[in-house]
């Protein structure tokens, strides 16, 4: 039998074939139950005398006409408009559904206002609808779809995007990824062609032709969001701009109101800033503490942190990302072994009296370079794309995939960042291995002997640290000592010392030995990128831009 309508409230609604509408009324004790792909059964409601369906039900009915709802990878409810920009709105807290459903009803029923009892029914129920299908990726800021295409959120309330391929760039209406917002982001201005946007960037910055060749490469693998970006990190003495620079780079990549911001006190701070930000920079850095150390490294090559999902008892949420890190330090001897091998440090000079800005000047200069600046910089990224996959390492560094991007970046270029990168990472080591008095201990014992061999109980004795007074992160007994010299063994492999754990004592007790071998620093500047001799292609490549395309690779 077709389904008819009938009126209900004065609206024409579809009756099934047993004469059910949608939906029954929360308040009859009917519940609105998921039947899949956003349906919901439909019951036939109790003779309640004619009355009204609940505000809850309307609240329902309004939601399911206007929105479509999703469950995230990481157990996170969104809803995403049916007939807008392609955004994942949070069902409840700032911004979200909740909000707006409460003003569209009131705007609906002649100013009649839902209870928050009556929300708190429809959101229920909308999260039900939305954990009816499988989880879907959401993407803060970047994604990447199937086809392998870079998808940047340009976070305006039109829901425009750029994607990137090795084609070219463009500017599309709406975004072929689903994208979620956050109060930490702010509005990036439409890229455009207007001229060399790389030397208008670089007059604003206060760092020689190797430095900043390295920061525009690190600009352009910020974008994409499947490999390990280093925390690239400003050096220099106080009045060299590190701040600034460090919030205009953030602010290029991520724009945000609060594109600086202080080290987190705990794990927990850290998660909801690392949530709701793509780029973040840590300001001021002079001394990490280890757990905010370890945190990082994660960050870099991926994290995730298990919390209680709000609301539940015993139910979890998993926060799993990536991101890109910026820092400011005076002394880069205030980074551990394992972040150090993790930085691309840039350092910057002083600025002359005659030379230098006021802060409205620089945001001035920089907010009228930065639709050129995104645009050559997407000319870039396009570009590298599209020589990246046949760009081979003869060795593979520490940050291997930053390394090939840095390497086809040479490639279309003429650049040398990528042996500028390998070499700056061996000073930073160096540094790193001074500001740790054991690890400069441990130099200067294998510096003395060539070839030191024994336990790590041994190791302790030996090694004494600078005046006879231990300081606090000095190893405290012979388990600990082993653990600080395995940590070390990567910055001990740059300055020409290898360590090897893997022999035993040849007495009855067969104690676990360290051998400790001074070496030649290896020369990583071999690891360039293998690429043909001639390449017929690159020479004739012109310019990226939207509305460009480059030749055909096969």
């Amino acid at each position: 039998m077709n389904s008819t309508t009938k009126p209900v409230n004065g609206t024409a609604r579809p009756i099934d074939p047993d004469g059910s509408t949608d939906p029954a009324p929360l308040n009859t004790g009917q519940s609105a139950m998921n039947t899949g792909r956003g349906s919901v059964n439909k019951r036939p409601p109790v003779d309640d005398g004619g009355k009204k369906p609940s505000a809850a039900v309307r609240l329902v009915q309004l939601a399911r006409e206007r929105y479509r709802f999703v469950m995230s990878t990481d157990g996170r409810p969104y809803a995403v408009a049916i007939d807008g920009p392609n955004i994942a709105l949070p069902l409840r807290g700032r911004s979200g559904v909740r909000q707006r459903l409460a003003r569209l009803y009131a705007e609906t029923f002649d100013g009649d206002v839902a209870s928050q009892s009556a929300l708190a029914d429809a959101m229920t129920v909308l999260e039900g609808i939305a954990e009816d299908d499988d989880p879907v990726p959401v993407h803060l800021r970047v994604g990447q779809d199937e086809t392998g295409t870079i998808v940047v959120d340009l976070g305006a309330a039109d829901g425009r995007a750029v994607t990137v391929s090795a084609g070219g760039w463009r500017v599309v209406d709406r975004s072929p990824v689903l994208f979620r917002r956050s109060g930490a982001m702010a509005p990036m201005p439409a890229p455009a062609l207007l001229g060399d946007g790389l030397s208008m960037l670089h007059s604003l910055f206060n760092m020689d032709e190797s430095a900043f060749r390295q920061l525009v490469a690190w600009l352009v693998a910020a974008w994409m969001p499947n490999i390990p970006h280093p925390v690239i990190t400003f050096k220099g003495e106080q009045g060299t701009g590190k701040s600034k620079t460090a919030q205009m780079v953030v602010n290029l990549v991520d724009p945000s109101p609060a594109a600086k911001r202080s080290q987190p006190r705990d794990v927990k701070a850290w998660s909801t800033q690392a949530f709701n930000s793509w780029a973040l920079c840590l300001d001021n850095v002079s001394s990490i503490p280890p757990w905010l150390s370890d945190t990082l490294c994660k960050a870099v090559t991926g994290d995730g942190i298990v919390d209680r999902a709000l609301y539940t008892d015993d139910d979890v949420v998993v926060l799993s990302f990536r991101r890109v890190l910026s820092m400011t330090t005076i002394d880069a001897g205030a980074f551990a072994g394992d972040l150090a091998e993790r930085l691309l440090m840039l350092e910057l000079q002083l600025i002359d009296p005659d030379r230098r800005r006021t802060e409205e000047e620089l945001d001035t200069a920089f907010e009228a370079v930065r639709p050129a600046v995104l645009g050559s910089l997407f000319d870039l990224l396009a570009t590298v794309l599209a020589v990246l996959p046949n760009v081979k390492l003869e060795t593979m560094p520490r940050m291997a995939d930053f390394a090939r991007v840095l390497a086809a970046v040479d490639q279309v270029m003429g650049w040398t960042t990528l042996d500028d990168y390998l070499a700056t990472s061996a000073n930073v080591a160096g540094d790193a291995l001074e500001g740790d008095p054991f690890g400069s201990a441990v130099v200067a014992l294998v510096e003395q002997c060539g070839t030191w061999t024994g336990t790590a109980a041994q190791l302790l004795e030996h090694v004494q640290p600078p005046g006879g007074i231990r300081p606090p992160t000095w190893p405290k007994d012979a388990t600990r000592a082993g653990g600080k010299v395995r940590r070390l063994a990567p910055l001990l492999r740059t300055v020409g010392i290898t360590v090897d754990d893997t022999q035993r004592s040849r007495d009855r007790h067969r104690h676990k030995l360290l051998v400790l071998t001074r070496t030649d620093p290896p020369d990583e500047s071999a690891s360039a990128a293998s690429a043909p001799p001639t390449d017929p292609f690159w020479p004739n490549v012109a310019p990226i831009g939207q509305g460009h395309t480059v030749p055909d690779l096969d």
